[in-house]
């Protein structure tokens, strides 16, 4: 039987302080909870080790040092301990959003002069409130209390509000130089095992945009001709703000409608942040829980989820107009057609 908790010990220099900062804010984010003086708990499931390995690989980046280990308890009854700290720390959450959400929406009642002035402020400050709970949601791992009422309370003033359509974009906060896919094409492409949202879409991209016949294969190693993706280190990775999808479309240069969607649903599930807040996000979560569910081997897992990510991309395309963009083999690979 598996380890119940997943640890993360971590030491940062004292010196810039914005490195204490941004690794504390990356916590919360993830929903940890200390257990000691800078250890960190999370259960211990796959996404939260993925989540646990990106920010030890940040916090090495800030200069400092971190460990990702597995544990029962850290001694006694603790276990019942670090539960109901998780509870109460979400049901906290739960209802400081209640409280916000009542109040937003009494400022509304009785004051149609002010609602009309500060519309588009008001409307932002709905929004905000809608992908915070979804937030929350997404770290409540015991069903904290709270949630039903503090769903109850953002389903009444979004009622109350006259939404705008959130203008979409892809921030690319990070300028990378373009690389030419010529030299990533005949190459096998190396992952981590049970791919997830990131690795599935970094594939569909690939195989789409780059080389539509890549293969693809899953290990902790490679040779020198492989390329890596999505590890914990290496040119296709996280880079600063960007996930994996992100640094990619940027590193090969597309310019794409499509994959600008596509990369706003990515950043938000792997990042698990609620940046974009794209309607389609949490249907896409579901999907690929799923197919992790029904696929035990992961170049089947893989395969599946490129081809949910390659439905998504035409989807886009036919009900928002948008022209469909057909990978373009190289000049070799269709001198190689033309012969058979």
């Amino acid at each position: 039987m598996s380890p119940r908790w997943l640890l993360l010990a971590h030491q940062l220099p004292a010196r810039p302080s914005k490195a204490r900062v941004k690794t504390w804010r990356r916590l919360q984010q993830l929903g940890a909870v200390a257990a000691r003086n800078s250890v960190y708990v999370l259960p211990n499931t796959e996404a939260c080790r993925e989540d646990f390995e990106w920010l030890r690989s940040e916090i090495v980046a800030l200069g400092g040092e971190a460990t990702v280990f597995a544990a029962d308890a850290l001694g006694g009854d603790e276990s019942e301990d670090i539960v109901a700290t998780f509870k109460r720390t979400r049901e906290a959450d739960y209802r400081t959003l209640k409280r916000e959400a009542d109040r937003l929406r009494s400022s509304a009642h009785g004051r149609p002069a002010a609602r009309t002035s500060g519309r588009d402020a008001w409307n932002r400050a709905v929004r905000g409130l809608r992908e915070r709970f979804v937030q929350i949601e997404r770290i409540d791992f015991f069903n904290a209390g709270g949630r039903q009422e503090a769903a109850e309370a953002l389903t009444a003033v979004e009622q109350a509000a006259d939404r705008d359509k959130p203008t979409l974009r892809h921030d690319k906060a990070t300028t990378l130089s373009t690389l030419p896919t010529a030299g990533f094409v005949n190459r096998r492409w190396v992952t981590r095992p049970r791919p997830g949202v990131d690795r599935m879409a970094s594939a569909w991209l690939i195989r789409r945009f780059v080389d539509p016949r890549a293969t693809f294969a899953f290990s902790d190693t490679s040779t020198e001709s492989d390329v890596r993706f999505d590890m914990y280190a290496g040119e296709f990775s996280h880079r600063g703000a960007l996930c994996t999808f992100e640094v990619m479309s940027e590193r090969f240069g597309i310019s794409d409608a499509v994959v600008t969607r596509i990369a706003q649903i990515v950043h938000d599930l792997d990042m698990k942040e609620t940046k974009y807040a794209p309607p389609e996000a949490s249907a896409i979560a579901r999907m690929i829980e799923g197919l992790r569910m029904l696929h035990a081997d992961d170049s089947t897992l893989l395969e599946r989820g490129i081809e949910m990510f390659e439905a998504l991309a035409r989807s886009f395309e036919s009900t928002e107009g948008i022209p469909r963009v057909a990978s373009k083999p190289s000049p070799k690979r269709r001198s190689r057609r033309r012969r058979s």
